[in-house]
């Protein structure tokens, strides 16, 4: 992957932690996402080297590789300190349109967020999250989108034994509103004010240089999720997990542990795994 830079590891140390992915024995190609690849201007003529950096086994030159700091409410319980337990960022490309993506490695081992987990993810859920994310980017429902399902060949341990796996997920931005929480929970205005100018700048360069941008940044992200939201029971999509953690400020969907689809005259129901 050429190209590759991370602008967010720029950004003070409280945001981040440096992090390696952590190799994998006998990584396995499950699905490459050959359309996102090709609108990203990623050459997919070598699929043994990608499979190396899709595994975590090789980070791309230039890559800048960290766990991302945010905090979040989970269950109506503010949790002060969580951060990307089991995915590690490993940069940022231009797509074709000129928009910068974020590519993200989940699964792909322990970091400095992960406390008592083991930062692996069983097969199963990276390929939930490939089907269901690209599913919803068709149905043109804002979404994180899925380049690449990788099986480790080793096992990960759950209530039993389960088959380890590594998703590639690309997303306009992972900027959480977790993570403005991060900060607002420690009253470090000084970071809140660099998350803010990076996030408009990122996302929403046109109010940069209004004279109340904060303010415009919150209407943007609000509208952004209010949009989202509707397209979400337009197809009766339940997200399971609305903690603020899993709110992008991209408006986009994101974590697909527990969701589901309304069934019709069914009753749903929701496991957290």
């Amino acid at each position: 992957m050429e190209n590759i830079q991370n602008t967010y590891s720029e950004l003070p140390k409280d945001f981040h932690r440096s992090t390696r992915p952590t190799p994998v024995s006998k990584p396995k190609m499950l699905s490459i996402n050959y359309e996102l690849a090709n609108e990203l201007s990623i050459d997919t003529s070598d699929e043994m080297q990608l499979l190396e950096y899709f595994s975590g086994n090789t980070v791309p030159k230039d890559a800048e590789a960290i766990a991302m700091a945010y905090a979040g409410h989970q269950f109506g319980n503010f949790v002060p300190q969580l951060g990307d337990g089991r995915a590690i960022l490993i940069g940022e490309i231009y797509d074709k349109s000129g928009k910068l993506n974020d590519i993200q490695l989940k699964g792909s081992g322990v970091t400095a967020f992960s406390r008592q987990g083991d930062g692996r993810s069983a097969i199963g859920p990276v390929i939930r999250e490939y089907i269901i994310s690209e599913a919803m980017h068709a149905m043109n429902i804002p979404t994180t989108r899925a380049l690449a399902a990788i099986s480790t060949g080793e096992n990960v341990y759950r209530e039993t034994a389960l088959k380890g796996g590594v998703l590639t997920r690309v997303s306009n931005s992972l900027i959480r509103v977790g993570t403005f929480e991060f900060f607002r929970a420690r009253q470090d205005l000084e970071n809140l004010r660099v998350l803010a100018d990076f996030s408009i700048k990122r996302l929403y360069p046109n109010i940069f240089d209004q004279k109340n941008k904060y303010l415009l940044l919150f209407d943007a992200i609000a509208r952004k999720q209010s949009i989202l939201i509707s397209k979400w029971m337009s197809i009766g999509f339940i997200h399971g997990v609305m903690n603020t953690d899993n709110f992008s400020i991209s408006g986009e969907t994101i974590d697909y542990g527990p969701c589901a689809l309304w069934k019709h005259m069914i009753r749903y129901s929701i496991q957290l795994h």
